[in-house]
């Protein structure tokens, strides 16, 4: 009967519901039902207190940055950069993809959002230019999995929250591995442009001097991630203040230095981010309530004694959670895969001796591969609705890219010190 509730959950969220309602509906069996002990007056507080956190705020900051980035003009001038650096490589399009996506960690930190965005934005210039349908589907989706790994993503905020480390290291560790992830995925798409003769957007490289006058025009939207970066360091302000600051920002760059965001906007802003934010924090207080059953059963506990039955070498552990995380994430949704397991999952891996916020990336950057892969995959359904692209044909041509970014989670898991250098360097 303990675990009656996680089977609920299961049954639910395969039956269609959504995950907050899944996880509700588990938590009010439980405390309704199997165990009466605690009066349903305080089950209901635990609803309540789970939204009064102050690092929660930064997730509609962030959401909103992102939302007025895209009326901004901010990601028009951030992709005229990355095809200056990149449009000269063999499918120079596709190399300006995946560039454009790490850029767009810096600002938005939404990979469903940067798939909508580069679908309407890229994909149809691909097509135009000799490109497949399914491949620059593939590659738009591919490349969004890069966007949350980098700092403001609001997984990076939850995990932290949940695991109870700082957010501020966890967004200074995010870079590498996002960075490293791009890499990966550049190299792919060399390998593959070559051999389909994919011929590069630009007819030569760029010379200093117009990466420098591309830089100059792109220099409000490229200044913002070392803004976030040097204030958050410096103490300027917290990475909650620093969501506010960053609406603040965006605002200003949109209607002062670019001119393109108008009055007629702000009520889709505002629409926006009230979607965007009101299901994740919808997500984050029905998994505190469903976590204050699983500590109440002793099921972290439990989970953590079981697996260190199975071995307590830390590289076998590590290499068995992420076969876990990797199935599962073919099932859960990205966040909902982290909110449900990552409270499971830190008790063994502290144990053993793993970095909590090196723990968090391996985490993070497991379930954004989750989100290319059926029969839930997020960005999969995303790019190929907006696209009109076939799936199967999709999930053919996003192979080689999956295992671009598994060759990613392997470096990221087993080599701590890539993800760990920045943290370590500025606390």
């Amino acid at each position: 009967m303990a675990f009656l509730p996680v089977i609920i959950v299961f049954l639910l969220y395969f039956s269609g519901i959504p995950i907050a309602y899944a996880l509700f509906a588990a938590s009010l069996v439980y405390f309704g039902i199997i165990d009466t002990s605690s009066p349903m007056d305080l089950i209901l507080q635990k609803f309540i207190t789970s939204t009064q956190s102050f690092p929660l705020l930064a997730i509609p900051f962030f959401v909103m940055a992102g939302s007025i980035m895209n009326y901004a003009g901010i990601s028009t001038k951030l992709m005229s950069f990355a095809e200056v650096l990149t449009g000269h490589l063999p499918g120079g399009l596709a190399q300006v993809n995946v560039l454009l996506s790490m850029l767009m960690g810096g600002v938005s930190g939404s990979a469903n959002a940067d798939a909508a965005m580069q679908c309407k934005m890229l994909v149809p210039e691909m097509e135009k230019r000799g490109y497949s349908k399914a491949f620059s589907a593939s590659i738009t989706a591919a490349s969004s999995a890069v966007t949350p790994v980098i700092p403001p993503g609001i997984n990076l905020i939850v995990y932290a929250l949940i695991a109870g480390v700082s957010v501020g290291k966890v967004f200074m560790a995010g870079y590498v591995p996002g960075i490293f992830m791009a890499v990966c995925l550049m190299l792919a798409v060399h390998i593959i442009s070559k051999k389909r003769h994919y011929a590069p957007s630009r007819a030569k490289h760029a010379t200093g001097k117009e990466i420098l006058k591309q830089a100059l025009d792109s220099i409000w939207a490229l200044l913002f991630p070392f803004g976030i970066i040097l204030g958050l360091r410096i103490g300027l302000f917290t990475p909650s203040e620093a969501g506010a600051v960053a609406v603040l920002y965006c605002t200003i760059v949109g209607t002062v230095c670019y001119h393109q965001l108008k009055l007629e906007h702000i009520p889709k802003i505002l629409r926006e981010t009230i979607q965007g934010t009101s299901s994740v924090i919808l997500i984050i207080v029905a998994a505190n309530v469903f976590g204050y059953y699983m500590s109440w059963e002793r099921i972290p506990q439990m989970l953590t004694s079981l697996l260190l039955g199975i071995t307590q070498n830390k590289y076998v552990m590590l290499m068995i959670i992420n076969v876990l995380l990797l199935v599962l994430g073919m099932f859960l949704e990205g966040g909902a895969a982290l909110i449900i397991l990552a409270p499971l999952l830190c008790p063994v891996v502290s144990q053993l001796g793993v970095d909590l916020v090196h723990f968090g990336l391996i985490c993070i950057v497991n379930i954004m591969i989750g989100g290319l892969t059926p029969p839930f995959g997020s960005m999969m359904f995303t790019c190929c609705s907006i696209t009109g692209c076939e799936l199967t044909e999709f999930i053919k041509e996003c192979m080689p890219f999956i295992i671009a970014l598994l060759i990613a989670l392997i470096i990221v898991t087993y080599i701590p010190g890539l993800t760990m250098f920045i943290p370590n360097l500025l606390y």
